[in-house]
This record gives structure tokens, C-alpha cells and sequence, in this order.
């Protein structure tokens, strides 16, 4: 039975499609393992078992009568807690909502819910998005399921922990400066951010508008693929939703490594610990062996990242909550207090040499894809840290050391997947992303798909 808990969808799919595995079996079964491990793991603030179960009746009705609506009819799926969800409290991992129940759902939730997926609960994460250690003071730090001592990462580490445990099937996340794929690496699963406006943020609770995208975590990169099907595309309420018409992602997923041009940023190669340099430079060589095409590149704009980011995540975010923060000051935890404060101390023209900067790293990283398929880093420089006593400090750390490796793709807008690349010398996963050209999710899914059937890295927690 801890096999099907840590099963793919793509796995699952037909076994449901064809009547041998029941919706409300697997259901059930999942609950159970989040009513066991959970209240150590912390992956949920709002578990909704008994929401979840009469889902998982109707659709094994549906199912039953032929009524088959696609590969995710039957999914269990964790929606991370920034998605409002009709009549099911959205806390955003703070104490200021901690009792706000939105009166409808976020886009990408009725997308998920259309398609079939049997909703879990919402899960847990960094206060309001806005760091990466998993540590909440008010709804309990999420652990890590390798080792409860190291931290998942964040701020989706609630679905990110999850899915290495067990816990769910598919979760949704967010990235802002790396909310995906940060906590994607060090819990040693899949994660998509994908090109900014390609899925809608409507009613997903923003921490900086011009930077917030949506995007699906899985254990496979089948998944992802499966999952972004139904969350992209046009969305009328989302001011920087795309009008494009997404291709089929899930299909023709089977590419060679064989002649794949990857360029390697040497942005990317300064100040990696030596367990990540060591895991990056051998996946590098298997590459090779694989006839994939490597090539050393310099892209100079890139260090810029870390102030433009800082500056435009701050000041957006001070924006959004700066009359709370002057009347309800004691409703946030002190690390997110110092960070969107310190994003009312930056004069206007900070905020405008950041996104001016921005423009300059996108237009150096247009004619980058014109001389290689895709860009390949680690997706941070560090293996994954211990909780520390002193955790504000630590949080605010952990966000300096891991935006200048995420936050580029953020501030250019492009897409990019975390995959897993290997293990520490703890045995802990250590992650790598591959960064595409605007709207290439499609090439990004192939080359994942390659690497995950190449380098096949076992992340789950077999015998729990």
C-alpha cells in the first residue's frame, strides 16, 4: 500500500480509467498516511478529509457510469494555501487570514477541480510566500521527510514535503524569487515555473505582482506535464495572462539527450558548496555521454539579479500590506515583518533601476537561446541547511544565498524546470533546473522527461 501512495499520476491514471484501482480507495488510503505522519511533517495547515472523500464518491460514480474526464479524474492533489478555495479557509500561512474563507476559487483551482482531481486540503508554507526555510510559527514548521532536522525549503515546501512523502499525489505551487523550485530540489522532486502570464494568478493571494507565477509540482516530469494541460492558458481576470493557445504538453514528451545544445551560465558556477559542485559537474559528464552538446557562457547582466529582485519583491510586497503592517504589526512573524518593512525604507528610484535593469537581462538572455537549446545551473548553491535555533536570521539567509540562482528566471520571465541531479554526502537530494526560452515549457518537459528516464533518483520513503 506505500507504493500506491507514491505512485505518479501517470501511473495511476489507467489503473482508475480502467476500473481496477478505485477513486475512493486511493483516497482513503492517502488520508490516512496524512493523519499518521502529518502532525509531525507539517505539510497542511487545512487538511479536508471529509470534502475530499465525498469527491472521491461522486467521481468513482462518474467514473463507474463511463464518464471518464481525463488523466487527472480520480488524482488526489494538495492546493498550496496562497489558492483561494470556496468555503475552505485560505490562511496564506499567517496569522492576519487565519480565518479568511474566500466566497470562490482561485482559476487554476476550478481548472484542477474541471479536470477531476479530488482536493486534499491546503498546504502548508512560508508566510505569505515570502521565504524559504518552511519555518511558520503559526501553523507549525514543515519537516522534511528525508530527515525532520533539515528543512524543506520553501515557500511551497507544505506540497513539496508532501509529495515526497506520500502525502498527496500532485501539488500546486508558487514562484516569486524560487518558491518552486528551491523547496522542489532540496525535497528531491519535480517543479515548473513556467513563462510569467502562461498560467493565471487570478485568486492567488500576490506577493509581487510583476514576479508571481503559478505552476505544478509533482514526482515525475509526466505529471507536470499532465497537470499544466489544464492550468495553462487565457484568463480575462489575470491582467498578465497570456493570449495564447497552449500546445498539448503531455504528448510527444520522448526526446534524445543526443545533439541537445546546453549552455551553462558561468554566473551559475561561482560559489557552489562543494557536494552541489561535485553532484553538478558529474551530471554534466553523464550529459555528454548522453551526446548532449556542453558550452560555457557568460551572461554578465545576471548579476544584477539579486538587487533587482530584492528591490522589486520588497517594494511591491511592502505595497500590498503596508496598511496592515501599521495597524496588526504583531500579526507577522519577525522575518517577514523585517523584509517587507525594509521595502518601505527604498526610495521610488531603487524600484525603477530594478526593473530598468530587468529589461537589460532580458534582452541579453533573447540572442543566449539563439546559440543553445537551454541553460542548465544548479537550482541552489547550497545542499539543503539544519534547522537553526536562530530561525528569523536563518530564514532571511537562506533568501540572500538562493536568489541570485532562482531569481534570474523570475525576472526574465522565461520558464524553468527543478529536477533532482543526485544525492549529498548526507544523502539528502540536491536539485538542477533547466531554464528555456519564453513559451518552450514543451522543450523544457521533453528534456526533463530524458534526464528523469536517464538518471531514475528514488524519492520516496519506502516502508512508512
Amino acid at each position: 500500500m506505500t507504493k500506491l501512495a507514491m505512485m505518479t499520476a501517470t501511473e495511476l491514471a489507467p489503473l482508475i480509467q480502467s476500473k481496477q484501482l478505485s477513486p475512493v480507495e486511493l483516497t482513503e488510503h492517502i488520508l490516512q498516511r496524512i493523519e499518521k505522519m502529518d502532525p509531525l511533517l507539517k505539510t497542511y495547515i487545512t487538511p479536508t478529509p471529509e470534502n475530499a472523500l465525498q469527491q472521491a464518491q461522486q467521481i468513482e460514480k462518474e467514473i463507474m457510469k463511463g464518464d471518464y474526464k481525463g488523466p487527472l479524474h480520480g488524482i488526489p492533489i494538495g492546493i498550496k494555501d496562497n489558492y483561494n478555495t470556496k468555503n475552505v479557509r485560505t490562511t496564506v500561512g499567517s496569522k492576519l487570514f487565519r480565518d479568511f474563507i474566500p466566497k470562490e476559487n482561485a482559476t487554476t483551482v476550478d481548472k484542477l477541480l474541471d479536470a477531476g482531481t479530488i482536493v486534499l486540503g491546503k498546504q502548508n508554507m512560508h508566510e505569505f510566500a515570502a521565504g524559504s526555510t518552511g519555518t511558520n510559527p503559526f501553523y507549525g514548521t514543515t519537516r522534511k521527510p528525508w530527515n525532520i532536522h533539515y528543512m524543506p525549503g520553501g515557500s511551497s515546501g507544505g506540497g513539496t514535503a508532501a509529495l515526497a512523502a506520500g502525502l498527496s499525489t500532485l501539488a500546486t505551487g508558487t514562484d516569486t524569487f524560487g518558491s518552486i523550485r528551491q523547496p522542489a530540489a532540496i525535497c528531491g522532486v519535480y517543479g515548473l515555473k513556467p513563462t510569467y502570464g502562461l498560467v493565471s494568478t487570478h485568486g492567488i493571494f500576490p506577493t509581487a505582482w510583476s514576479l508571481d507565477t503559478a505552476g505544478p509540482m509533482a514526482r515525475s516530469v509526466s505529471d507536470l506535464a499532465i497537470m499544466l494541460d489544464y492550468m495553462a492558458g487565457y484568463d480575462s481576470r489575470d491582467p498578465a495572462s497570456l493570449k495564447i493557445t497552449p500546445p498539448k504538453y503531455s504528448t510527444n514528451l520522448d526526446r534524445e539527450m543526443k545533439n541537445l545544445k546546453i549552455g551553462i551560465p558561468t554566473y551559475y558556477l561561482e560559489g557552489l558548496e562543494a557536494d552541489v559542485e561535485k553532484i553538478f559537474f558529474l551530471a554534466l559528464r553523464t550529459l555528454q555521454q548522453l551526446g548532449a552538446e556542453i558550452y560555457e557562457i557568460n551572461i554578465p547582466e545576471l548579476e544584477m539579479s539579486t538587487y533587482s529582485a530584492y528591490s522589486i519583491v520588497t517594494s511591491e510586497a511592502s505595497t500590498v500590506h503596508y496598511d496592515w503592517l501599521q495597524q496588526y504589526p504583531e500579526d507577522y512573524s519577525q522575518d517577514i515583518r523585517t523584509f517587507f518593512l525594509s521595502g518601505t525604507l527604498l526610495p521610488p528610484s531603487y524600484y525603477i533601476e530594478a526593473q530598468q535593469a530587468r529589461r537589460v537581462m532580458v534582452n541579453a538572455l533573447k540572442p543566449i537561446f539563439n546559440q543553445v537549446d537551454v541553460l542548465l545551473a544548479p537550482t541552489i548553491p547550497y545542499t539543503t541547511p539544519a534547522f537553526q535555533e536562530q530561525w528569523v536570521t536563518q530564514n532571511l539567509n537562506v533568501v540572500k544565498h538562493s536568489m541570485p540562482f532562482t531569481s534570474p528566471i523570475n525576472l526574465t520571465g522565461v520558464p524553468s524546470l527543478a529536477t533532482p541531479m543526485g544525492r549529498d554526502q548526507n544523502g539528502l537530494p540536491v536539485g538542477m533546473q533547466w531554464i528555456g526560452s519564453h513559451l518552450s515549457e514543451k522543450l523544457l518537459l521533453q528534456i526533463g522527461k530524458a534526464w528523469e528516464d536517464t538518471i531514475p533518483l528514488h524519492n520516496t520513503l519506502e516502508g512508512t
